[in-house]
């Protein structure tokens, strides 16, 4: 397939970055390309690969804790993602998971874009077709809903 011998390596980059896993990474892009020959989409191009392959990302964070759960009979740690910073501080696997569930679906591409691929706020918004404004306003609220759940956590007030 031309556009796994193309985007492959990017993708496994970027989800890579987002797990921290090289195997949970192979299974989504693999599963992706799966789908995609399945439904006989070989027409697709880099920034619709991008948004896949995110949002798999980011459904696998969410349900890893609950798969551990249900795999292992009992409740794991999981460890912080390492290099994830918002406001100048890490941010866990376990607060990342309440993040992205607080996110609507567009707040959840614009966290990974800038906190996991690095890209700037122009880079985002020519990605998502938002304005570079709206981009800002965005990633403000995303980092006050991390620090709104952080201070929960600590079982204090925002």
């Amino acid at each position: 397939m031309d556009i796994y011998r193309q985007y492959g390596k990017a993708l496994m980059r970027k989800c890579v970055r987002m797990l921290a896993n090289v195997q949970d990474a192979e299974d989504i892009v693999q599963g992706l390309f799966v789908d995609l020959l399945k439904e006989g989409k070989t027409d697709v191009d880099l920034p619709y690969l991008y948004r896949a392959v995110t949002n798999r990302s980011l459904n696998f964070i969410r349900d890893r804790k609950r798969r551990g759960v249900l795999l292992a009979g009992r409740a794991k740690e999981i460890t912080p993602l390492n290099g994830v910073q918002l406001d100048d501080r890490a941010i866990g696997n376990e607060l990342m998971t309440r993040l992205v569930d607080a996110l609507d679906k567009k707040s959840k591409e614009i966290l990974v874009y800038r906190y996991f691929d690095d890209l700037t706020q122009e880079e985002i918004a020519g990605l998502t077709g938002f304005s570079r404004k709206t981009i800002g306003k965005r990633l403000k609220k995303i980092e006050r809903t991390a620090q709104e759940l952080a201070a929960t956590d600590q079982g204090g007030g925002a």
